[in-house]
């Protein structure tokens, strides 16, 4: 019987899409929203979604272990698991939160399985956009149902667009990464929600997309979907992105040539 497990969660995120975060957004009380660190909220949808989205994939695979955003918020010491041998899950009710509290989108629901240690799928919902990314880190990568490859026909150095999250880079990085940016075609703020960033690397409207912080549930679905689709995920020594592995700094672009030539220009000396 063919594994049906790539629908039923893309169907998990928008049942609770549907029934928790959608309902919420613009709806959102005082009481609703809370700052669970200096400078990041958390919502009554990202606690729920949570909820309803763990159950959901315990009963998916049933003795797996679930790490979410805000469970670790409560009890740092989940993240242990993600080297841990058997079915383990990533998950991000709510990536964007802030977005969501102050009631403007993007916003996405995130899921990633790592089996014995490593990544294996992962899943984004745009519930908005309408728009579900999904797919095994061998098989490749399904935009709404339909094979994409990211790493076809991209444009020359000067017309290459993207995204620098530059707000949490030390200040000489800030400052090389703005200076390399004029090499390039477009140099993008970012949209505050990692998600769609990495739906816009698969759907086209962007080559690559540079972060600072690293925290797992915001990058192992979106870094397995764009290796999947034929993309570089990176630190910025060049090794290999693990969502277990401490550290600052992930480039990720569509391609080989695309991720050095990026690198070259926003990060050399």
């Amino acid at each position: 019987m063919a594994d049906t497990l790539l629908d039923d969660v893309g169907d998990l995120l928008r049942e609770a899409a549907g029934q928790v975060v959608v309902p919420l957004f613009r709806k959102l009380d005082d009481a609703d929203v809370s700052e669970k660190a200096p400078g990041e909220v958390v919502t009554v949808a990202d606690r729920r979604a949570e909820e309803l989205i763990s159950a959901g994939l315990r009963r998916l695979r049933p003795g797996s272990v679930v790490v979410g955003e805000e469970g670790v918020a409560d009890d740092p010491g989940l993240l242990r698991h993600l080297r841990d041998g058997g079915d383990v899950w990533l998950v991000d009710p709510v990536d964007g939160t802030a977005n969501f509290a102050a009631g403007r989108r993007p916003f996405a629901l995130m899921v990633a399985l790592l089996t014995d240690g490593r990544p294996t799928a992962g899943w984004i919902l745009d519930p908005l956009a309408e728009t579900l990314a999904a797919g095994w880190a061998d098989e490749g990568a399904l935009l709404n149902g339909q094979p994409v490859d990211a790493a076809d026909a991209v444009p020359s150095l000067g017309d290459l667009r993207g995204v620098a999250m530059t707000r949490f880079l030390p200040p000489e990085a800030r400052d090389r990464v703005r200076d390399g940016g004029r090499r390039l075609g477009e140099l993008l703020p970012g949209q505050h929600c990692a998600g769609r960033e990495y739906l816009d690397i698969l759907t086209g409207e962007q080559q690559f997309a540079l972060f600072w912080r690293t925290l797992p549930w915001d990058h192992a679905p979106g870094t397995l979907l764009v290796r999947a689709a034929g993309g570089v995920a990176r630190r910025f020594d060049g090794v290999d992105y693990h969502p277990a592995d401490e550290g600052r700094g992930l480039l990720v672009a569509v391609n080989e040539q695309v991720w050095t030539e990026v690198h070259d220009a926003l990060l050399g000396v």
